[in-house]
């Protein structure tokens, strides 16, 4: 389960209370990282992102409309390149809205850490990926 980032949160009081509008990223990448991720962290201050052996972050950008509960999850499967070496006991995800750098959205850990190793193929199926405003 995931949740949004200081960012997020305050970029969507701003919105909803008048204060600055929010504009929707043109994009929104899924990131792979092999530790703890923080909600103030950035696109650039990811703790441990998975880096070479083809990976890359990967685009998200069709998601459920929030429900009632406040909630949302990834309405397509999000597929990483396979692995041309060993990635690491991958933890936690983010959601951003840039390629390599930009601003964290939402993170959260994942049920069951996966260790990545050349050859395999990470993803997420549709509904994988839970993100909840608290």
């Amino acid at each position: 389960m995931g949740s949004f980032s200081n960012y997020a949160e305050g970029a969507i009081l701003d919105h909803v209370f008048k204060t600055a509008a929010f504009t929707q990223p043109t994009n929104l990448y899924i990131a792979l990282c092999k530790s703890t991720i923080a909600e103030d962290d950035t696109g650039s201050t990811l703790p441990t992102e998975v880096s070479g052996g083809s990976y890359a972050r990967k685009v998200c950008n069709t998601w459920d409309a929030c429900s009632g509960a406040g909630a949302t999850e990834n309405s397509q499967t999000v597929t990483f390149a396979q692995a041309t070496a060993d990635w690491g006991v991958v933890t936690d995800f983010a959601v951003l809205d840039h390629s390599s750098t930009g601003k964290l959205i939402a993170y959260g850990k994942l049920n069951t850490t996966k260790n990545v190793q050349s050859g395999d193929t990470a993803k997420f199926a549709t509904g994988d990926i839970d993100i909840t405003l608290d």
